[in-house]
């Protein structure tokens, strides 16, 4: 069912088509983000509604995920990803040709699902074609795509704003994602098998699992404090902090260039380590920073805007090497989407949705303490996560 690819060359080739293939996928998700200032004028939206935007799409993304096991199972991995790219792309042209809130809505959702079938093919592709003992760095170079999304999305836009208007920019996206999938489809290695489909089953045995469950709870906070608090960013500093548009995109965008040697740096310390006290270790420093990104005044939050993108990322690597070795290989898959259908309803949907509700509360500050507190609050839970029984059972 599976095999590692037979040569170094390979295995980078993937890596590496993978990794555009989820920058892509990724700048899909997170470019509302610094569009939103904008789209809120062009569309005469409140801060709550244009939070539910990406409720919206995290309903898809959520709904993609559960769903990619079923297309997983019937048509492989590799032509799962390669479907995932030309549903982003069907579904970016549907936005940019919108002309109403409910069509752009429909749009974000199937935006959200197209995206929401990658993850799980992707991440069970790499860990089935690259040795066990490279998967922390070999996952770290994969978050890449996150760090550079969250740096190039805000650059981008206020690029192109001064050219085009911002339909234009997500039609680009959308002409991206249908190239890497046609691109991949054609050179890419790897992903030849099925994955498993989603059934009450193997949902009973995986969920029996206290790995499990704890995984999923770690990786609600972690989306929350990456993705989450990114959506809201832009919103914040402009609404709460008086921050020029254009300079709280620049800073936002340019706060992530260091994050990509952070992404590199965590997977090789949860190698070197073991996942368990990276995470523990990073749980405690996303909560502070959330916490300082609420409270630290004036201008004092522009050092927390490039501090606490640095900690997120560091999550992910050792939290997805757990994901792949608390199931059979051949369950992988659902090991991830079930775990990221939960986590991104919380920290992609719901947090920014409650976020916005505080922001025309005049509190934004106070959502981003709160979560800041709940992170260092579950950080004790690593103790009670058992992977040496996860492994074998």
């Amino acid at each position: 069912m599976t095999g590692l690819l037979p040569s170094r060359r390979a295995q980078l080739l993937l890596l590496g088509l993978l990794t555009a293939i989820f920058l892509v996928n990724f700048l899909a998700r997170v470019i509302l983000a610094p569009l939103m200032p904008v789209i809120e004028k062009d569309l005469g939206l409140g801060h709550t509604a244009a939070g539910s935007l990406f409720m919206i799409m995290a309903i898809g993304y959520a709904a993609g995920l559960i769903g990619s096991g079923f297309v997983s199972s019937r048509f492989t991995h590799r032509r799962t990803i390669a479907l995932a790219c030309f549903a982003c792309s069907l579904a970016f042209v549907l936005i940019a040709a919108s002309h109403t809130l409910w069509t752009i809505r429909i749009g974000l959702f199937l935006v959200g699902a197209g995206t929401g079938i990658y993850l799980p093919s992707g991440m069970t592709t790499i860990t089935s074609s690259i040795p066990s003992t490279h998967w922390g760095k070999a996952i770290a170079v994969h978050e890449l795509a996150p760090s550079l999304g969250y740096m190039l999305a805000p650059l981008v836009v206020e690029t192109l704003l001064l050219i085009c208007p911002w339909q234009a920019i997500v039609a680009l996206i959308g002409a991206a994602s249908l190239i890497l999938g046609v691109t991949f489809l054609k050179i890419g290695p790897g992903g030849d098998f099925q994955g498993a489909a989603p059934t009450f089953g193997n949902i009973r045995v995986l969920t029996s699992r206290t790995a499990f469950w704890i995984m999923a709870a770690f990786f609600c906070l972690g989306i929350t404090a990456s993705l989450g608090i990114y959506s809201m960013m832009p919103l914040y500093l402009v609404a709460e902090r008086g921050i020029d548009r254009t300079l709280a995109n620049t800073l936002i965008g340019l706060s992530r260039i260091p994050v990509i040697i952070m992404a590199l740096f965590a997977g090789w310390i949860s190698d070197r380590i073991g996942p368990k006290p990276t995470i523990a270790g990073v749980m405690l420093i996303n909560g502070l920073t959330a916490i300082l990104l609420g409270v630290l005044p004036g201008r004092w939050v522009i050092l927390m805007i490039f501090l606490q993108p640095m900690a997120t990322v560091c999550f992910f690597p050792p939290g997805f090497a757990i994901l792949s070795r608390i199931v059979p290989p051949g369950a992988r898959n659902l090991s991830v989407s079930l775990t990221v259908f939960v986590a991104y309803l919380a920290g992609a949907g719901f947090f920014p949705t409650i976020a916005g509700a505080f922001g025309d509360a005049g509190a934004f500050g106070l959502a981003f303490i709160l979560i800041g507190c709940i992170t260092m609050a579950a950080a004790p839970l690593v103790t009670r996560l058992d992977l040496q029984e996860a492994k074998e059972g």
